[in-house]
This record gives C-alpha cells, structure tokens and sequence, in this order.
C-alpha cells in the first residue's frame, strides 16, 4: 500500500476522503477502475485471495475494519483522518487484516485498535 501512497500522494489521497460520501452513493467498481485509471495504478502481487481457503470477505467487510480502525487511530492519537489513513494502511496491521486464512479481522475493533497502538498482535 505504500507504493500506491507515494503514487497518489497525501492531497490527493485527501480529495479522494473528501469525495468519499459521493463516491459512495457510486458503484464501487466503477469508482475503482476510474481511480486506477486517473492515477494509473498498476496491478500488484499482493494476492490474499488465492492461498484463501475459506469465504473471502468483500471489499465492504475489509473496509468495515478499516474505517473502524482508522476513526479509532484518529481518535486515540488526535490526527488527522487521512494522516491516520496513510499511517493504518502502510502499517504492519495490513498484513493481518488481509490474511483471509486467519479471523483477525472478525476481531473485536478495539482489539484490532490495541493491536495497532502496540505495535504487535497481543
């Protein structure tokens, strides 16, 4: 996720948060493919749905946590929302968030968000 923070950049990450409500009342596949079309990002590696091997949550699950987790960093650390943003999805929290083979993301968000201000799974 850091490469496509440096690609995008913090303004226009923050435009992006600022139009969010918009873009939501969008189709979330359309809303997509124009950003990686306006920002010209390139498929990755990362592929957390291949070595799945149980029901993959959607995009509106991951993003529940997320938000969650980032109004929480907001919150508990008095930043900004998009600084948090930034700070949450190039964390080391990621990783644990899209291992679907795992339940870390159907943990309790305060415990996600304690997990976050540690630094480490506890």
């Amino acid at each position: 996720m850091s490469d496509i923070v440096k690609l995008i950049g913090k303004e226009e990450i923050r435009k992006i948060y600022d139009l969010a409500d918009i873009y939501h009342s969008d189709n979330i596949d359309r809303v997509c493919d124009d950003l990686i079309e306006k920002y010209h990002i390139t498929q990755g590696k990362f592929d957390p749905v291949s070595k799945c091997k149980y029901t993959i949550p959607t995009h509106w699950d991951i993003g529940k946590v997320y938000k969650r987790l980032i109004l929480g960093v907001t919150e508990a650390r008095s930043m900004d929302v998009v600084d948090a943003l930034i700070e949450v999805f190039t964390s080391f929290i990621e990783e644990y968030i899209e291992d679907y083979n795992s339940s870390f993301y159907y943990e309790n968000p305060s415990y996600i968000l304690e997990c976050y201000i540690q630094m480490q799974i506890i």
